[in-house]
This record gives C-alpha cells, structure tokens and sequence, in this order.
C-alpha cells in the first residue's frame, strides 16, 4: 500500500469512528468497527483513543504510520446511521467494496428523521400510557398526554434554533409540570398529581445513561464518565424546571 492510498484509508476509517460517535455508538462498537473496516482495505493496524469530543486514529502499513484527529460533534442518537456504517463495515469484509465505494457510502448517509408532529403524538400517547400503567384514569391520560405533546414540541424547537441542551431540559420540564398541574388545580380525575410524574418521562436520559454503564463496565471509563456525566446534569436540568413549575403553581406532587 502507498503512502497516498494509506492516507486515504486513513481518513475513511477516521470518518467511521467519527460518524460512529456522533449518532451515539457505544465505545466498544466504536473501535471494533473502524478497526475492522481498516483491516478489511489493507491496513497492518488500527489503533486509536476515544474520548467526548475527538477521535484520534493512527494507522500502520508497510512500516508508515499515519495519525489524525476528527472532532466529534452531537447529532443526536440515530440507530439507522449506526446500522448502516455496520452494513458497509461487513461488505468490506467481504470484498464487496473497495475504499472508494466505501468513502462514496459514508458520504451518502443521510440520517432518518421521522416526522416532527408524528413524533409529538407518539411521545404524547406512550407518556399518557404510563399514567394509566400508574393507575391513573381517563382524565388523567389526556392531561398527560397534552401536557407532554406541548412539552415535547417546545423541545423540538428550541433544539432547532442550537439553545443548549440543558436549558432545553429545564424549560421543556417546566412546561410539563405547569400543563399538568392543571389536573389538580381542576380536580381532574381520581388521582391528577400522576400526571405530574408522568408527562415528564420525555426527559429521562435513557440512552447516554445506557451507554455510559456499558462503556464502564467495557473499560471505557473516560467515555463512561463523561456520558455519565452529561445524563446526569440534563436530569438536573429537568429536575430543576419541575422544582420551578411546582414553586410557581404551589402545587407539590408528592404532597397531594
């Protein structure tokens, strides 16, 4: 392999790793995968440091080693973009693509979004639904329901115009609980403070928490952390627009 061609494949798997990173790959999966689409185009080894905001890849052939740096920016998690990176990773494997068509498929991932509304019903219907699994009624759903639809529209917005994500949280959790609240205030069902606990669900940091325990427990611990870390102050972002909501309506959920 030239020293051209290995600069080439360099920059393929570095895009790998970078795409990888940014739509919310776990570490180990990270690695793996640049890894093995480098040996799949001819590389000696891959070796490489990940952390939240860089990827470092070095890559050795015929004696030449190669390093580079991509900085890792959030996108969001996208499963889709992950499971086709993983799709070219094993056609290379295969022989089925050569490091042109493998740079021309990294380039034409486009990531799937579903629709906007769509998804504000939908996150409205499954927050309703867990008012109903808390033993809440009818009354209790559509409140819930409502109050989290607006909420998570009001998201969607504001990650639309980049406002930071825990200021996102804050708000988005105080508009929840201050719609919610309103099954109290109106005496709306047997048990309205469950729509309270339930329209903010939204907010729960499930995936990066996942992740980060997974990285950990794989020895990833900086990436852990730092995963960790970010779920745990956008739960306290979102904490402390609930505890804001709650101050301004007098209304405590816990002590109804």
């Amino acid at each position: 392999m030239s020293r051209e061609q290995q600069t080439e494949v360099t920059r393929i798997i570095v895009k790998v790793a970078q795409m990888l990173a940014q739509f919310g790959a776990e570490s180990r999966l990270i690695e793996q995968t640049t890894v093995r689409v480098g040996l799949a185009l001819g590389l000696e080894s891959v070796e490489m440091a990940i952390s939240s905001s860089a990827i470092v890849v070095t890559s050795l052939s015929s004696g030449s080693c190669i390093t580079t740096t991509r900085r890792v920016r959030e996108h969001g998690i996208n499963m889709a973009v992950v499971c086709e990176i993983q799709r070219i990773c094993i056609l290379t494997e295969k022989g089925l693509l050569e490091a042109e068509a493998v740079r021309q498929r990294l380039d034409a991932i486009v990531p799937f979004h579903y629709h906007p509304w769509l998804v504000v019903i939908m996150v409205g219907l499954s927050c309703g639904a867990f008012s109903l699994l808390f033993g809440g009624d009818w009354p209790v759903f559509a409140v819930t329901s409502l109050a989290a639809a607006v909420a998570m529209r009001v998201r969607q917005l504001m990650a639309r115009h980049h406002h930071s994500p825990l200021i996102n949280f804050a708000v988005t959790g105080f508009i929840a609980t201050l719609l919610s609240s309103s099954a109290t205030v109106f005496g709306w069902g047997e048990q309205p403070y469950l729509a309270m606990a339930a329209s903010v669900l939204l907010l729960v940091p499930g995936f990066p928490l996942i992740n980060a325990v997974s990285d950990m427990v794989k020895g990833y611990f900086n990436m852990g952390l730092a995963r960790w870390g970010t779920a745990t102050l956008l739960t306290v972002s979102a904490a402390l627009g609930i505890l804001l909501a709650m101050s301004v309506t007098g209304i405590w959920g816990w002590k109804v």
